[in-house]
């Protein structure tokens, strides 16, 4: 670990919250297809598939890149990688607006996805700046950029029907260019950085770096985040066209209430930090996977009509979630997800903290690809079944599984240190019990 005693704390909120505002912005630019791409997919007509797959190409390019973007900030500082993503993306979304046909908007969503690699480098520049027993709180302010979805659809559903989705585009290219020219003017190099400049020490070479990727430890964190972060990131795209669809609001309208799932799936992220570095990142874990598994089979169940045979005629009976229950639950189900969020990403400089840029990246990559994988499932799901809770059935099966291999992991590691604990044993009353009987069994054959 760095020695961040010589630290100071104003240096390490100012790097802290210098690194959540550019993420923030970073953010809002990654998810823009989530608006603009509900007027897209109306001027080319796509299906639900399509519809899937163009909101899902950003978030696969800035998944692929966040491994080797965290090897980067590593070896060369956050301040710099950072600042360069910022500059590619702002570029990349402005020549968004030149794209006119349907392979044309895939490539430039693409190259707009860079933004997203942001993440793994800001893992990494923060982390160097805070002790480990703060780690936990200092990312989850970090990760609480991912608000920048929520100021997506609560502000371009605005700027498109006042000018149209190219003007969105543009507007939000000019705020990630100011946003990266400004990061590098305001921020400082990371304190490892800076200790190995001046100790003429060349950074850890790739192959050293990405070590710890053999370890199946790593891709069991990378499945929670799949679901956590990828789970939310697709939510957050595919909620508007969701709301629009079942229960037939505006782009407004169904903006606005997807912000009520963003919000708390970022904002709250920071109390999933403080949790982990108080009670630890498994009882938080334990939390999120079991309340989301029940929010998504709730929400999983489609609006029924039922016939039952009375005695005197047919009854029938409805079973649906409304508007207003399924905003509550999908506000819990944001809330619960932000703190497993920040509860996955203590782990990593915890457990590897020579190589939390590499480790950090793929975890991030992972969780970044089910952002990416999802709103396609999402989409044929909704084309092969023509039901729209599919979604959240898909979510299920994956939170139960990831709650599963927690639990089974955890309980074999804690065999592997407390081997008594595989023994069979019962109540204490019964068990002083049968000690009583065997000594009193051995005395009389004595």
């Amino acid at each position: 670990m760095n020695d961040t005693a010589v630290i100071s704390s104003g240096q390490a909120n100012r790097a802290m919250w210098l690194s959540t505002f550019a993420f923030t912005v970073c953010f809002a630019v990654w998810t823009i297809f989530s608006i603009i791409g509900i007027s897209i997919q109306k001027t080319l007509g796509l299906s639900g598939t399509q519809f899937g797959l163009l909101i899902a190409m950003p978030i696969l390019s800035g998944s692929l890149i966040r491994m080797f973007l965290g090897i980067w900030a590593d070896q060369f500082g956050g301040r710099l990688v950072l600042a360069l993503v910022m500059l590619v993306a702002a570029a990349a979304t402005w020549m968004l607006t030149w794209a006119t046909t349907y392979p044309g908007f895939l490539l430039a969503a693409l190259f707009v996805g860079i933004a997203g690699g942001s993440f793994s480098v800001g893992v990494t520049y923060v982390s160097q700046w805070f002790p480990p027993e703060k780690q936990g709180t200092a990312l989850g302010v970090f990760g609480a950029g991912n608000v920048g979805s929520a100021v997506t659809k609560l502000l371009a559903p605005l700027v498109m029907v006042a000018a149209g989705w190219q003007m969105v585009a543009k507007v939000w290219a000019v705020a990630l260019a100011v946003t990266g020219i400004a990061y590098w003017l305001l921020a400082a190099d990371d304190p490892k950085l800076a200790a190995r400049r001046a100790a003429g020490v060349k950074p850890m070479p790739f192959r050293k770096q990405v070590e710890p990727l053999a370890n199946l430890q790593v891709w069991r964190f990378s499945l929670y985040y799949f679901f956590v972060f990828g789970g939310f990131v697709a939510l957050a795209l595919w909620l508007p066209r969701y709301l629009i669809g079942a229960y037939g609001l505006d782009v407004r309208t169904a903006g606005l209430i997807a912000a009520c799932y963003s919000i708390p799936a970022s904002v709250f992220r920071i109390v999933g930090g403080q949790l982990s570095d108080r009670i630890g990142a498994r009882a938080v874990m334990y939390w999120t996977f079991g309340v989301s598994a029940l929010c998504t089979f709730v929400l999983s169940y489609p609006d029924t009509q039922y016939i039952v045979k009375g005695i005197d005629g047919d009854i029938r009976l409805s079973l649906a979630i409304g508007l207003v229950p399924f905003t509550v639950l999908v506000f819990v189900l944001g809330f619960f997800m932000s703190l497993g969020k920040a509860a996955v990403y203590k782990h990593i400089p915890v457990y590897y903290p020579q190589h939390v840029g590499s480790v950090g990246g793929v975890v991030g990559m992972i969780g970044g690809l089910g952002g990416f994988v999802l709103p396609i499932a999402f989409g044929a799901l909704s084309d092969y079944t023509n039901i729209w809770s599919s979604c959240f059935m898909l979510l299920f099966v994956l939170v139960a599984t990831a709650l599963a291999w927690m639990h089974f992991a955890i309980r074999r590691m804690d065999l592997a240190r407390f081997p008594k604990l595989g023994a069979e044993h019962d109540l204490p009353e019964i068990t002083a019990a049968r000690a009583a009987e065997q000594r009193a069994a051995s005395q009389r054959k004595s």
